[in-house]
């Protein structure tokens, strides 16, 4: 489960119980810190904390401060810089060395596009999106801009409260074609006003071909990620939904049927079939497609005979498959069980996605995060 759903579960309850609460959002990070922008939490009238906004040391204050903006009916902008090592309100010292800005909103139950419904309405639709929210303003006429948020769906199409719906479209459409989040500094016919724009990605999709015991570990880790997953395989004894109970879909395919079906061009496969004739065929489907992904489980040597065999189908594909099949798969971690070789898979896969090579962060020149762009005068 992810920490989106969980903050969905918890804010069904609160609303359910009539229990005021609020969101805690991070909007802007200068230099390092544990979260990121867009990082959320949501806050109880009476304390309950769902959700994570630092690694523990902001949400003590945070808690107290979205508290009183429950109280005060407003929402509230707080600025904390872990870099003083005399403020006592983070108890960190020179911990993160970075400025956290956190908006505090208390949630309108009735209000079909608060901020959680808007993010409701993007995990309903999973398709890349993007969330405009305004957090400051220096100018008196724009306060009740503060907390205003638009949902920028694929498509052009936009959901939220009117009020900055022109500037704040035009500035999520361009960061939507840039696909990444920045902080913005908007100019709109009553002032200035500065904005989180956060680019929503949708859980990654994974696509496991085997349900051999191996696999359940896979499935399993994966899903503590979020990741929509489907496991294929042929035998139905083993792609029970009974041995994958976290998985989207669990799918009886033959490998006679196997090349009639159109697989996702954005999902990420797994082979872990243990079987040479079904990892053929999955091969040759997987053959014109894009997909970002494609590891095999093995040894090289059936790697190699794999390839070599499908080159009679189109040498041109073989070659670029050749060049991007993860086989043997995953990260070298030094696994040997189904649940380490999970890890490594599971591993490799985020380091895929995230463009990174999977080395210690210790060797990384520069930051860990890639940090959201500071835009002004936009």
């Amino acid at each position: 489960m992810t920490e989106l759903q969980r903050l969905f579960i918890a804010y069904d309850q609160h609303r359910a119980a009539r229990r005021p609460c609020a969101l805690a959002t991070v909007v802007e990070v200068l230099g390092s810190a544990y979260r990121r922008p867009g990082a959320r939490m949501l806050v109880t009238e009476d304390g309950e904390l769902t959700g994570a906004i630092s690694g523990g040391c902001l949400e003590g204050d945070a808690r107290q401060r979205a508290r009183r903006a429950i109280f005060q009916g407003e929402p509230a902008l707080v600025t904390y810089d872990t870099r003083d090592e005399d403020d006592p309100r983070h108890g960190l010292g020179p911990g993160c060395q970075g400025v956290v800005r956190i908006l505090l909103e208390p949630l309108d139950f009735a209000d079909p596009d608060n901020p959680m419904e808007l993010l409701r309405g993007f995990a309903q639709h999973p398709a890349p999106a993007v969330l405009a929210t305004v957090f400051e303003t220096d100018t008196a006429g724009l306060k009740a801009a503060v907390g205003q948020s638009l949902l920028l769906a694929e498509g052009g199409v936009g959901r939220g409260t009117p009020l900055l719906a022109g500037p704040l479209g035009e500035a999520a459409r361009t960061t939507f074609a840039e696909g990444k989040s920045q902080v913005l500094d908007i100019e709109t016919d009553a002032g200035p006003v500065r904005a989180l724009l956060e680019v929503l990605t949708p859980p990654l999709r994974l696509v496991v071909y085997g349900a051999g015991n191996d696999a359940q570990p896979l499935v399993h880790l994966a899903a503590s990620l979020g990741w929509h997953i489907t496991v294929v395989d042929g035998r139905p004894n083993l792609a029970t939904p009974a041995r994958f109970p976290e998985a989207a879909a669990v799918r009886i395919v033959p490998v006679g049927e196997l090349e009639t079906q159109l697989p996702d061009p954005l999902a990420y496969h797994v082979l872990l079939s243990h079987n040479y004739a079904y990892d053929l065929a999955a091969l040759q489907t997987l053959l014109p497609s894009p997909a970002p992904y494609i590891g095999l489980l093995g040894p090289r040597l059936k790697a190699q005979r794999l390839l070599d065999e499908l080159d009679s189908f189109s040498v041109a594909l073989v070659q670029q498959l050749r060049e991007r099949l993860h086989s043997p798969i995953g990260l070298d971690l030094g696994s040997e069980t189904p649940e380490e070789i999970a890890l490594a898979i599971v591993a490799e896969i985020q380091a895929q996605r995230s463009g990174r090579q999977g080395r210690p962060l210790r060797e990384r020149a520069g930051t860990v995060h890639v940090p959201a762009e500071t835009v002004a005068g936009k």
